[in-house]
């Protein structure tokens, strides 16, 4: 009995001290800080910035994230006592949560009443304070944006400021509101409470521009801003992989191929150990090795491996060709390369290991690391797989990957842990996804949509990843699409294509949607996916150096003709370019923005950048945020002093035969400085036809193409993307002009 009472005096005793430190760590009441401590202490909760958004000066709206029955309880210790929340009905009356509705003012939640309500304006206008609760959903449905908009007016009408709200874990917890089959339940999840600073709507419509009309999307944007804000950036890849196998479980399946079938998570990292250690005994840390392997579960693998012990994985484009390979590794000081036999003889790729090894490089072959491992080695790393094998930091280069080599020696884009991590927790603040959910990837690792949407961000989310080595299987790819039922899918507009004509209507039945990016999408391509397989393609905008996704359409948010708005945390500025009247040259900052750069001139030596990059591309921006790429800088010619957009061209030509692919590219010209040359492959193209189309539809003369020259098939680089470099050759060679 004594011992109890002692006990129990203890336990109450330090349960005041913790409520007495937190009282004044966070500025919080006494019955705030005691009912919140057990929180504290439970969920071993990361609180950093709560000080700053308590004090923030009046009219304030808390925007919340509503993810599980906690929140409530959490925010009525946290906000300050004069707010009123604003609670479903389900909190309003539930018995548990009566000492904390003890804590501050509180109604139940009416839509009709916040939609019109002159009471919350009026109290906002009093030095008011506001908590509302937004559905946790990445896309709301119709109805439940109509709040997002709703609060926007009262925000607008009260000049309130706008504090975000997001509670990283909580997804997680018993009390989660999201179904156990799509967010696996734990008890004790680490909690994170994400906030940003206080700003009006006005602010932040005008963070990148223009206000918005839309405020509404301001809202969201700041709202989806705090959910990727509760990502912990100083995890390193191998580190967030790991908290996802603990998230979904170490025998989640999580990846799967044509030759090895399927890989939980544990699978996966007791292989990368092994491959680690091979790795490790053959190079220094930070050393870039070289990975010359096609989308199978071993290149996974091999990529988590090397990250294991800190080495960087350098992508080889095996499709470029051996000068550029040469040049690439070169570049990257690349001295060892990762492959398989196997691979290199069926892919017929000797003269890219010849042209490797030309560079200075050393072949380490998977057939040789699983011929001499033992089953030893096979039991430690069973037993040892959650610890890499080396100290991880995510501000270190984890990848390397190349660009085309289109504007001379490839350059290589240093990518670190920190920046790959950010762009797939922003796509996923963006996207609806969930561990029930397959995507099928057929792009290639070596390009940058490829390994991050389609390898890193189903490892870190949970979806499994179904990998499949070679995107251009048009007659394959929807067979197997018709056996494993993905529901989601990535792919460029000339791969989609192709898959659709060979298709049967059940083949992409079970998608649920496909995110296109590299190439505009064709309104063909987004009308055969639509009507024969009831699937959305929302196409988005990227770029290598931002690792890659800048901006995408969603469910909620799309305009067709646009890439979509900005992800998360990303911020873009819009520089005047001389001949362009409406739209700029595109410059980007975030955290997923590259480290920098290695060139062929400077090999090895990491070119930082220095806080915005710019992208060359020229885009404009509607006032709702949607952003429509006019071109690349490069991809525009200067006909007559005037500036012409070679890809409004081919967008032009691409309406009158929607179904052949087109490439407009720019030629001398000794009267007007350049001239316009159509490369296409369709066989009843007649310029004649074409001038009148183009005066019919109001374009200016100067889009009209000079020439048209006539091909089977237009060049394409690896990722799908049209090669530029080589059909302007074509072009110039066809037309008897002078390379």
């Amino acid at each position: 009995m004594i011992l109890g009472v002692g006990l129990f005096a203890a336990v109450a005793i330090a349960w005041l001290l913790i409520a007495a430190i937190e009282k004044v760590r966070l500025g919080l009441s006494f019955a705030q800080a005691f009912l919140y401590t057990p929180f504290k202490l439970a969920y071993r909760i990361t609180d950093h910035n709560l000080r700053t958004i308590r004090d923030a000066n009046a009219p304030v709206i808390y925007a919340i994230v509503h993810q599980s029955k906690l929140d409530p309880a959490l925010m009525l210790s946290l906000l300050p006592e004069n707010t009123l929340h604003i609670l479903d009905e389900a909190s309003a009356r539930s018995f548990w949560l009566e000492p904390w509705r003890e804590l501050a003012r509180t109604i139940a939640f009416n839509a009709e009443h916040v939609f019109v309500s002159r009471r919350l304006v009026r109290v906002l206008k009093g030095r008011g304070r506001l908590a509302v609760y937004f559905p946790d959903a990445v896309e709301p449905d119709v109805k439940s944006f109509r709040l997002y908009r709703a609060v926007s007016r009262i925000a607008l009408q009260a000049d309130a400021r706008i504090v975000p709200i997001f509670v990283g874990g909580a997804r997680w917890l018993p009390s989660s509101l999201t179904p156990a089959e799509l967010a696996p339940r734990r008890l004790f999840p680490r909690l994170v409470v994400s906030v940003l600073p206080p700003m009006t709507l006005e602010q932040l419509a005008a963070r990148d521009g223009e206000p918005a009309r839309n405020r509404g999307n301001a809202l969201f944007d700041y709202v989806a801003e705090a959910r990727f804000g509760a990502t912990d950036l100083s995890r390193g890849l191998f580190q967030s992989i790991r908290d996802a196998s603990d998230r979904f479980g170490a025998s989640h399946p999580v990846i799967e191929d044509v030759v090895s079938g399927t890989l939980s998570y544990r699978t996966l990292f007791a292989g990368a150990r092994v491959f680690g250690q091979r790795v490790e005994a053959r190079t220094a840390p930070g050393e870039a090795v070289g990975v010359l392997l096609p989308n199978t579960n071993a290149m996974v693998i091999s990529l988590l491996g090397m990250w294991s012990s800190g080495r960087v994985a350098a992508m080889i484009n095996y499709t470029a060709g051996p000068a550029n390979v040469t040049s690439a590794v070169r570049t990257a000081v690349i001295r060892t390369v990762v492959s398989s036999r196997a691979f290199i003889e069926k892919a017929s790729l000797a003269d890219v290991v010849t042209a490797a090894e030309e560079g200075g490089a050393k072949f380490l072959w998977l057939e040789d690391i699983r011929e001499t491992t033992s089953g030893l080695e096979k039991l430690a790393a069973a037993a040892c797989w959650r610890w890499p094998l080396q100290p991880q930091d995510a501000q270190k280069p984890a990848v390397i990957l190349f660009t085309s080599g289109s504007e001379g020696h490839p350059k290589a884009v240093v990518l670190s842990n920190r920046n790959l991590v950010a762009n797939a927790m922003q796509a996923e603040a963006r996207l609806t996804i969930s561990p029930r959910d397959i995507l099928f990837n057929v792009l290639p690792a070596f390009h940058s949509f490829g390994l991050t949407c389609g390898t890193i961000l189903p490892l870190v989310s949970g979806m499994r990843a179904f990998l499949y080595p070679s995107p251009l299987h048009y007659k394959i790819i929807p067979e197997i699409a018709g056996k494993k039922h993905p529901t989601v899918m990535i792919g460029t507009d000339t791969f989609l294509a192709n898959y659709a004509r060979h298709a049967g209507d059940g083949d992409f039945a079970s998608l649920r949607f496909i995110v296109a990016g590299a190439e505009p999408v064709k309104a063909e391509t987004r009308r055969i996916y639509r009507d024969r397989f009831q699937a959305e393609i929302v196409e988005g905008f990227g770029l290598t150096e931002a690792a890659p996704v800048v901006a995408v359409n969603t469910a909620i948010h799309s305009r067709e003709g646009t890439v979509g708005r900005l992800l998360p945390a990303i911020r873009m500025r819009l520089d005047a370019v001389e001949g362009i009247k409406d739209g700029g040259r595109l410059w980007l900052a975030g955290p997923n923005m590259m480290m920098g750069y290695m060139t062929a001139d400077r090999p090895g030596e990491l070119q930082q950048l220095e806080n915005w990059h710019d992208t060359g591309d020229i885009v404009s921006a509607d006032r709702d945020g949607f952003i429509t790429i006019r071109g690349r800088a490069k991809r525009f010619a200067k006909i007559a002093g005037e500036m012409v957009s070679l890809g409004a061209v081919e967008m032009m030509v691409r309406s009158l035969w929607p179904e052949d692919n087109h490439a407009a590219v720019a030629v001398p010209d000794k009267r007007r400085g350049e001239r316009i040359v159509l490369v296409t492959t369709a066989d009843d193209a007649d310029p004649e036809d074409l001038r009148k189309f183009s005066k019919q539809h109001g374009a200016a003369e100067l889009m009209v193409p000079h020439d048209i020259v006539k091909v089977d098939t237009l060049p394409v680089l690896g990722s799908g993307k049209t090669d530029y470099v080589a059909t302007k050759k074509l072009a110039m060679e066809q037309l008897g002009l002078t390379v």
